[in-house]
């Protein structure tokens, strides 16, 4: 996901964004032990997605004081 389209987002839905990434992050894991996964470089986009809201996140935090 882009950073711009993110950034369009509330803040509520960002937070809900981030609990998404992370439950698709651990089953993407669990996979990964279980030798299901298809795509390994996944894992690595969503890491990043997962920083990209957290950086977002703390940028708005930032402008509110």
């Amino acid at each position: 996901m882009k950073s711009n389209e993110l950034r369009d987002l509330s803040i509520e839905e960002l937070q809900k964004k981030l609990v998404d990434f992370k439950d698709e992050l651990f089953s993407l894991r669990f996979q990964m032990v279980t030798g299901q996964l298809g795509n390994p470089m996944r894992i690595r986009e969503v890491k990043r997605n997962i920083a990209r809201v957290k950086t977002i996140l703390r940028e708005i935090e930032m402008l509110k004081k």
